[in-house]
C-alpha cells in the first residue's frame, strides 16, 4: 500500500538510540505510539504503522515531529507477505536500514470456544502472530548485515491466565514467547536480541469487538490497584531496545501490576 505523508525534524533528546531506525507495527494509538514516542526520546527514527487507520498515522507522525523526532507513517496488511515487506521495503527505502523492530500489531475477539468459527481463529491468529512472523522474516536480514539489532514482540497476560473467550487471543499471544525463544538463540549471534513484553490491563481505547475487559485482568484483581498506562508499557519496551541491554535476550517481562507473578 502507499506510504502515508511522512514528516521530519531534528532528534536531540537523550541519545542512546541515535540514528537507530525502528518500525512499530499497530503504533497508531495506545501502546504503540506511545512506544514510538519513547523511542523518538532515545533518538530513533520511527515508522508509525498501520493496517487501515491513515487518520491515527498521520496524527503521531505528526506529534512525533513536533516533539523533534523524525518519523514516516506507512499503511499495510502486515498479516500478508506483501504488506509486511512493503512495511520493511518503506523503512529501509527511507532510512537505509531496521535496526528495531516492535511487533505490537494485534486484534482482539471475545467468543466462546463453541461459538468460535475456524474463521475468526485464523484471523486472530493471523493479525498477531503471523503479522510477527512476517515483519520479523523480512526485518531480519538487515538486522544482520548490519550486525545489531532489537526485536520485541507485546504479548499479553492472556498468555498466563486462562479467559473465557480468549481462546485463540492467548494462543496468539503464548506464541510470541515460543518464537522470541527460538529466535534469541538463532539471532544472538548476529548481535540481536528478542524479547517479549506482556501487558496487564492497560487503559487504552478498545474496539467493540473486543468486548469488555474480562474481569480476571480489571485493576481491580492487581496490587497496585489500577490499570497500567501505555507509557509504562513503552518504558519497558525501550529499556530493550537500547544498546546496554545486549545480555538480555529470550525473556519475557510482565508489566501488569502484579496481577500474575
Amino acid at each position: 500500500m502507499d506510504a502515508v505523508h511522512q514528516i521530519t525534524g531534528e532528534n536531540h533528546i537523550m541519545p542512546s538510540l541515535d540514528g537507530r531506525i525502528a518500525i512499530i507495527t499497530g503504533s497508531a494509538r495506545n501502546i504503540g505510539r506511545a512506544t514510538a514516542r519513547a523511542l523518538a526520546a532515545e533518538g530513533a527514527s520511527l515508522v508509525i504503522h498501520a493496517r487501515k487507520d491513515k487518520e491515527g498515522v498521520e496524527e503521531a507522525v505528526a506529534l512525533l515531529a513536533s516533539e523533534g523526532a523524525t518519523a514516516i507513517g506507512h499503511l499495510a496488511d502486515v498479516s500478508t507477505e506483501a504488506g509486511a515487506q512493503s512495511l520493511v521495503d518503506t523503512a529501509v527505502a527511507r532510512f537505509g536500514r531496521v535496526d528495531i523492530l516492535v511487533n505490537n500489531a494485534a486484534i482482539r475477539r471475545n467468543t466462546p470456544l463453541v461459538e468460535m468459527s475456524f474463521a475468526e481463529w485464523r484471523e486472530v491468529l493471523a493479525n498477531s502472530l503471523d503479522c510477527a512472523f512476517l515483519c520479523t522474516r523480512y526485518a531480519a536480514p538487515h538486522m544482520i548485515k548490519g550486525g545489531w539489532g532489537r526485536i520485541v514482540n507485546i504479548g499479553g497476560i492472556s498468555m498466563f491466565k486462562g479467559t473465557p473467550g480468549r481462546t485463540h487471543v492467548s494462543a496468539a499471544k503464548a506464541g510470541m514467547i515460543g518464537m522470541a525463544r527460538s529466535l534469541a538463540s538463532e539471532l544472538g549471534p548476529h548481535g540481536i536480541t528478542v524479547n517479549v513484553v506482556a501487558p496487564g490491563a492497560i487503559d487504552t481505547v478498545r474496539s467493540g469487538a473486543a468486548g469488555v475487559r474480562p474481569a480476571s485482568t480489571a485493576a481491580a484483581s492487581n496490587p497496585v490497584g489500577r490499570d497500567g498506562r501505555p507509557e509504562e508499557i513503552a518504558h519497558i519496551v525501550t529499556m530493550l531496545c537500547r544498546p546496554d541491554a545486549a545480555y538480555t535476550t529470550g525473556q519475557t517481562i510482565e508489566v501488569n501490576g502484579g496481577a500474575h507473578y
